[in-house]
């Protein structure tokens, strides 16, 4: 009976390490695995973070460059706008060159044997014939003249007016003629 006894009392302190271990096990396999996700997660966030600071580097990078390219970017702008500047100076002084020599304002195209009234109604002008080689015979307020090219007639048209008109270009098919009145000075 001693050796039962024994044996029972053997088999139950037996279960009850058995009970202790299993805890025991659960608790070191619960602890494991709280280990592992902790691990887990501190890696994961390690990576990340690596994987965000290299994005982080390179996107200041990028930053830097469009930076730089964007300064010269607007310098160059900035050279343009001088050069247009300059070009449209440019262009504004032969405009006026042209417009002394040519001028457009009170150019009258004649016809042969066309007339206008021109000058605000100052003047009646006309192309008499066709041009000729050096000069075109022009019918100026009902008086015949000849003229060359950039000669210019002064005409009294009336008391009030001075008025002017000049051949600027003729060719076998038509004049030019620059007609303008300017009021008369008193005396």
């Amino acid at each position: 009976m001693t050796d039962r006894t024994e044996r029972g009392r053997f088999a139950a302190e037996n279960s009850r390490l058995r009970a202790a271990l299993a805890r025991e096990g659960r608790l070191l396999f619960f602890g494991a695995v709280v280990i592992l996700l902790l691990a887990g997660g501190i890696g994961t966030f390690m990576v990340s973070r690596n994987l965000a600071s290299s994005d982080l580097v390179a996107a200041r990078e990028q930053i830097e460059q469009l930076r730089t390219e964007s300064q010269g970017l607007r310098r160059q702008l900035a050279d343009q706008a001088a050069q247009l500047t300059a070009t449209n100076a440019k262009l504004d002084d032969v405009k006026a060159q042209l417009e002394a020599i040519n001028p457009s304002q009170n150019v009258y195209v004649l016809n042969p044997n066309e007339t206008r009234i021109v000058a605000d109604g100052h003047l009646t002008i006309g192309l008499v014939g066709s041009p000729g080689n050096e000069s075109v015979t022009l019918d100026i307020n009902g008086k015949q003249q000849a003229a060359f090219a950039g000669q210019p007639i002064a005409v009294a048209a009336d008391p009030s007016a001075n008025c002017t008109v000049a051949v600027q270009s003729f060719d076998m098919f038509k004049a030019a003629v620059v007609a303008s009145c300017a009021a008369a000075k008193p005396k």
